[in-house]
């Protein structure tokens, strides 16, 4: 764990305008720095990185944090790797973790291993792109399947020769056990004049599989002709696990910004060739199915998945394979879709033969979870008959059981009652007698959390993020009402503190008020700088977990109950316990109104606040984009919205 006030420290001696403007070229606005989106395309200026906030803003995207969050947003960094950067340019020391020598010899020696393996998939990745240039055969492949150089080499593929050894040109020392151990060469026999070494990938065209900071941790290899099996994937290494990784996720990042959803195919030819026909935003599983560790590490990056099959029955399998490992996951905020094609189609297929057109057309008429699930619950059911209809809900009950409570549940359990023709007290009554407990994220290997941020280790930009801040890509709600971005970062005036003490105190005492609350009240108040953002998620987790529960047993649940990145940063876990400590030595009052309009006149105010917080950045900054004008129109629209609401609230309360 970092020491306490490190990363403050660390944030107050770096400049952002300097870290920012390594990567984006930035220009001087008003006493702000302006400069074009890294995390979305556009043509006119909407990114501002404030000097005396330290932090920047995109007006056209939504996108805000400071220098720390920079480095894992746009390189992917893991959060330490990030501080680790940052402390070098300014000649801070990072503090050592308190782990005892062997757990910290036994961790740098896994890190070394791991740096060291990528190293020599590097070398390798760099063999084969060259061998790709240098065989008029493999280039012709390409081109047959409608590929540009190009696309080649944003995804950085390559081609293996056909020699059983040509590696041994490549590395030093051919019987290297590194070759071995990260997939490269296969070893046969025993040690000695018997043993055999020979190129695992040989006459294929090669796909290098980066994690999600760029490194090369294996390669998926394609025959290029005739041959079995036609995918040839690395085995499992140190480096690379195939149940955890998603081709073409390190290249998709900003595409799934600009699409704002992921498009999940079965191969990687698919993946190339939907980003060459205007979709840089799909992935691809690793000839597995798809697994719970898949989707949590999807929904880091976006809210919206849908997954593309083929239409035949291998595809339908698979779709439902990806609806159980999907259903932990849906919560009331988030969309899965299945989009099935034509059976005689993939993907790479369709949209070279019907054009992207055709396949958007596609994509608009995905089928939603919830649809799917009473699709998978009734196949080879009679729904006419009693029977075929038990049957569907028999079925039907497990999955169910998969997903969170929330909206969704409670609807979808309400349209099996209707389908089966039973009351929904009957159905559930006959699906508690079987006497399953509830699965939610938790049960898929992920914390409860991760529907406002998932549990993250040094590796994982997550460990830092005050909020999921993938729910905060774009500038309006589900709704069309204008979503409020808290501006202020890390540190909060003590107006705002005041203000959101109040809030936490009064969602505390009256905890049920929080389920009356609009979906954007509860993304607002979620997306509040540490330790409210804690505060608030972890309140919502208890109402899921507990129902409404005493401010008492509320108070003692978050203390003892922290998961996620308060677990990681020790000053942030330091910070909401001090928040619980102030709110449990309030008095209590006899509240005169009831508690829902004093939580929702402090929301206003809490509102009213960021608005003029964020109409402040944009008159700092000068002459203002096409999407930050017309942001600051609705800001002042709603200015005076909430200022008519404030005042009809203080008279209505004489």
């Amino acid at each position: 764990m970092l020491a306490q006030g490190f990363v403050q420290d660390l944030l107050s001696r770096v400049d952002v305008v300097e870290v920012v403007g390594r990567h984006v070229e930035l220009k001087k606005a008003g006493i702000n720095h302006k400069g074009l989106c890294p995390f979305h395309g556009e043509k006119s200026p909407s990114f501002i990185v404030s000097p005396s906030r330290q932090t920047y803003h995109c007006f056209g995207c939504g996108v805000h944090g400071d220098a720390i969050r920079f480095l894992t947003e746009h390189h992917g960094m893991g959060f330490m790797d990030a501080v680790r950067d940052l402390a070098q340019q300014v000649g801070l020391t990072v503090p050592e973790r308190q782990d005892s020598p062997e757990d910290r010899a036994r961790a740098d020696a896994e890190k070394s291993q791991r740096a060291t393996l990528s190293e020599v998939l590097a070398k390798a990745g760099e063999h084969y792109r060259s061998a790709l240039k240098a065989s008029p055969r493999a280039v012709a492949y390409l081109k047959k399947r409608g590929l540009t150089g190009a696309v080649a080499a944003r995804f950085g593929m390559g081609y293996a020769p056909e020699g059983w050894r040509t590696l041994a040109g490549v590395f030093p020392r051919y019987d290297d056990p590194l070759l071995s151990e990260c997939g490269l060469v296969i070893v046969s026999g025993d040690e000695g004049e018997e043993q055999k070494r020979y190129d695992r990938f040989r006459d294929r065209i090669m796909f290098p599989i980066r994690s999600v900071r760029g490194e090369v941790i294996g390669f998926g290899g394609r025959v290029l002709d005739v041959g079995e099996p036609k995918y040839l994937n690395s085995p499992e290494t140190p480096v690379f696990h195939k149940g955890q990784e998603l081709y073409g996720l390190f290249e998709a990042r900003q595409g799934l910004r600009a699409k704002g959803y992921a498009l999940v195919v079965e191969g990687y030819m698919d993946v190339v060739a939907l980003a060459q026909w205007g979709y840089p935003n799909a992935v691809a599983t690793l000839g597995t199915a798809c697994t719970a560790e898949h989707m949590a590490k999807l929904f880091r990056f976006t809210e919206s998945v849908i997954f593309s099959f083929d239409g035949d029955a291998a595809g339908r399998r698979a779709a439902g394979r990806a609806l159980e490992a999907a259903l932990p996951h849906a919560s009331d905020l988030r969309s899965v879709r299945f989009l099935f094609l034509p059976a005689e189609h993939d993907p790479d297929s369709f949209i070279r033969e019907q054009g992207p057109e055709a396949f958007e057309r596609e994509v608009a008429q995905a089928v939603p979870l919830s649809a799917q699930l009473i699709a998978q619950a009734g196949a080879d059911c009679d729904l006419a008959t009693p029977e075929g209809r038990s049957r569907m809900l028999t079925q039907a009950g497990p999955l169910v059981e998969l997903l969170p409570d929330g909206l969704l549940r409670e609807q979808l359990v309400q349209a099996l009652a209707k389908l089966g023709g039973i009351a929904v007290e009957v159905l559930q009554a006959h699906w508690a007698k079987r006497g399953k407990p509830r699965a939610g994220p938790d049960a898929a290997g992920s914390a409860h959390a991760s529907d406002r941020g998932d549990r993250a280790d040094d590796d994982d930009p997550r460990a830092y993020q005050d909020r999921d801040s993938s729910r905060w890509r774009n500038n309006r709600q589900a709704n069309g009402r204008l979503r409020l971005h808290p501006m202020e970062g890390r540190r909060l005036p003590p107006q705002a503190a005041t203000l959101l003490d109040r809030t936490a105190w009064l969602l505390a005492r009256h905890a049920a008020v929080w389920l009356d609350l609009p979906g954007e009240s509860h993304d607002f108040l979620i997306a509040q700088p540490a330790p409210y953002n804690q505060f608030f998620a972890g309140l919502e987790r208890v109402l899921h977990e507990h129902g409404a529960v005493t401010m008492a047993a509320l108070l003692d649940e978050l203390r003892g109950g922290q998961t996620g990145a308060a677990e990681d940063l020790e000053l942030d876990q330091s910070k909401l316990r001090e928040l619980l400590d102030r709110l449990a030595g309030y008095h209590e009052v006899e509240d005169e109104e009831s508690p829902a309009l004093l939580v929702e006149a402090v929301l206003r105010r809490l509102q009213q606040r960021a608005v003029a917080d964020e109409l402040q950045w944009l008159i700092e900054s000068g002459e203002l984009s096409e999407a930050a004008t017309e942001r600051r129109n609705a800001l002042f629209a709603l200015t005076a919205e909430l200022k008519k609401n404030l005042s009809a609230a203080s008279t209505h309360g004489r």
